[in-house]
């Protein structure tokens, strides 16, 4: 039997909160569901915008907006400088688009991150003035830790304020307004908001800030599809608060009314807009975005959610659609070498030879795999964290690469690439993105490790589960072993991967009714994790499609017909071909084959309980 925590272990109605036992008389499933992930209460999955908290508790927000409103009456020149991934374009782009309806002048910017790197740097202020010459500049989605450039700025005289999320223990840059939930002293209650969710809220302040004074305004809920775009992509928390900014925003593009980029991007990836759903957002949409910023530059996906041209969409979307494209091919070549990489680690850990770590620069690949092989020894031989390094790695999907390391070892995984590819010295710099586990808070590690050696990381920033960071190619073995250090320090079971179920289903919900009305009954994602059920099951039937994926025919107690289920990437040697009876995780979805549905397992993890 698979080895399962279950989020909510009460069986009968009456042991239900009170307020959730009425959910009970029509779906006993869906109200455990909501009880195994915290809600006590109906208005807790209250999806009206009235439910929102005020934009008032957000520290910075008033005088941010007072700004704005007189920048924007005074005809300044407004330059947005945002950040090159999905939350930070969906930011700009939702800047752009409110601020020009309020009659601002504005234009924005967006840092190549091979040239400039992340954030409001010194450099980017200056390339802004060049370009042009902005009298007020609003960062989104960057900037809490920006000291230098916010100086920058005001050197010239420059208004700046700062929209963020990312979070920070160092004092404020003293900008004119800086508006982030997680800044020290805010008491907004939700600290969840993603970048674009901040925007959202200053720009809605300052609508019903000028539509009060009979000045030009907007309706901002009317772009909540990029609110929702951002805040799913950006893995940020489902909290009530993000759960009603999603709902809204999805609903928006189900009804076609969302701006044409991303019918264009669900056009090109075959998506009707009328089946979308939240998860949608980070698997399909969010990373065509991502795409321009990783391989090119991020300014051909802000304008593809720009454009009011259906055309110009369109031709964008397959622009991005290429870009994506290409980015899998450099991230499969990357896996590859990463997963070569930690097979050779586990091997060296378990045996006594030493390997040197010294090589040339002018190493061969096979040489450069050997320097990442040893010098990332340590993170491999505790198991306590993955951390790699090559010279010809693309800097552009580190964060992808690390992200599947974490998810096939369940081990904090920090992934490097140059941040020039022509400087491979000593001396130059590398850029790492990190993907942690629950339990490890990896920015405030990676803090740990700066604050007990100050000279090894130059920059660092980021949340809970993901960061990034910056140190010289020389620093990389005492980083490698710093941060081991720190991870020594934690308890071992934050390092045992527990699977989570919502329990058994009852004969009734194996249906296409209830699958349809589980997908729609919130909006599931991170920090309000989607069902996932177990259950043991009589085997029918098996096969092997294309040697990697395992088709069942199951039976279930008082269930008339048989269920389908579907194991992908399995591998097949750990499949007995004897199996009676098996105990599956897995979680319910609609096939559609052929213009017609079914109901479908996705299979999690499996678990033979009876042979033939």
């Amino acid at each position: 039997m698979l080895n399962l925590t279950p989020r909510y272990t009460s069986t009968r109605i009456d042991e239900l909160p009170a307020a959730l036992q009425p959910f009970a008389a029509q779906s006993f499933t869906l109200a455990r569901l909501y009880a195994g992930r915290g809600i006590t209460a109906p208005d807790e999955l209250e999806t009206s915008l009235s439910g929102l908290l005020p934009a008032e508790a957000l520290h910075g927000v008033t005088e941010a907006v007072r700004l704005l409103d007189v920048a924007i009456d005074e005809r300044q020149r407004i330059l947005i400088v945002g950040d090159f991934d999905c939350d930070g374009a969906t930011s700009t782009a939702l800047m752009m688009r409110a601020l020009t309806k309020m009659g601002a002048v504005v234009d924005f910017l967006v840092p190549d991150r091979f040239k400039y790197g992340y954030g409001l740097t010194p450099e980017i202020v200056e390339l802004g003035i060049e370009t042009f010459q902005p009298d007020m500049i609003v960062t989104v989605d960057n900037g809490i830790s920006s000291h230098e450039g916010v100086a920058r700025a005001q050197a010239d005289g420059i208004t700046v304020i700062i929209t963020d999320h990312h979070l920070t223990t160092k004092e404020t840059p003293p900008a004119e307004a800086v508006v982030n939930p997680n800044q020290l002293g805010c008491d907004f209650a939700s600290k969840a908001l993603v970048g674009v969710g901040v925007a959202f809220y200053v720009l809605g302040r300052l609508a019903k800030l000028r539509r009060e004074a009979g000045k030009s305004t907007v309706q901002v809920s009317q772009y909540l599809d990029l609110v929702a775009l951002g805040t799913i992509a950006d893995v940020g928390v489902l909290d009530k608060n993000n759960r009603i900014l999603v709902h809204h925003g999805l609903s928006a593009i189900r009804q076609g009314r969302c701006c044409m980029g991303i019918l264009a991007l669900l056009e090109q990836a075959g998506r009707d807009p009328k089946q979308l759903h939240a998860q949608d957002f980070g698997f399909v949409l969010g990373p065509r975005i991502n795409a321009a910023g990783r391989m090119d530059n991020m300014r051909i996906g802000i304008e593809c959610l720009l454009t009011e041209d259906w055309s110009t969409a369109q031709r964008l979307a397959q622009e991005l659609e290429q870009l994506n494209r290409t980015r899998r091919h450099v991230e499969g070549e990357m896996r590859a070498q990463a997963d070569s990489i930690v097979q050779a680690l586990a091997s060296e850990a378990n045996s006594d030879e030493s390997v040197s770590g010294d090589s040339d620069n002018n190493a061969s690949n096979d040489d450069t795999i050997t320097q990442a092989v040893s010098t990332a020894k340590a993170s491999n031989s505790g198991a306590r964290s993955i951390i790699l390094y090559q010279d010809d790695w693309h800097q552009g999907v580190i964060g992808i690469v690390a992200g599947r390391l974490k998810e096939s070892h369940y081990l904090p995984s920090i992934v490097f690439a140059p941040a020039d590819t022509e400087q491979t010295d000593e001396d130059s710099a590398i850029k790492g993105s990190a993907r942690s586990i629950a339990g490890v808070h990896i920015r405030d590690a990676i803090e740990q490790v700066a604050e007990r050696h100050p000279d090894l990381i130059s920059h660092f920033g980021g949340h809970a589960m993901a960061a990034g960071l910056t140190l010289k190619r020389r620093n990389f073995e005492a980083f490698v072993t710093a941060f081991n250090e720190v991870m020594a320090q934690m308890d071992d079971e934050v390092f045992a991967e527990q699977k989570f179920t919502d329990g058994p289903l009852q004969a009734s919900d194996f249906s296409l009714w209830f699958a349809e009305h589980l997908a729609d009954a919130s909006i599931w994602g991170h920090g309000f994790a989607p069902p996932i059920f177990d259950g043991v099951f009589e085997v029918l039937s098996f096969k092997i499609l294309k040697d990697k994926h395992l088709k069942l025919s199951l039976r279930y107690p008082d269930v008339q017909y048989p269920i389908e289920a579907i194991c992908f990437n399995f591998d097949n040697d750990a499949w007995d071909y004897r199996a009676k009876q098996v105990h599956l995780l897995f979680q319910l979805d609609i096939n559609e084959w052929n213009g017609k549905q079914s109901l479908q397992l996705m299979v999690k993890d499996l678990a033979v309980v009876e042979q033939g």
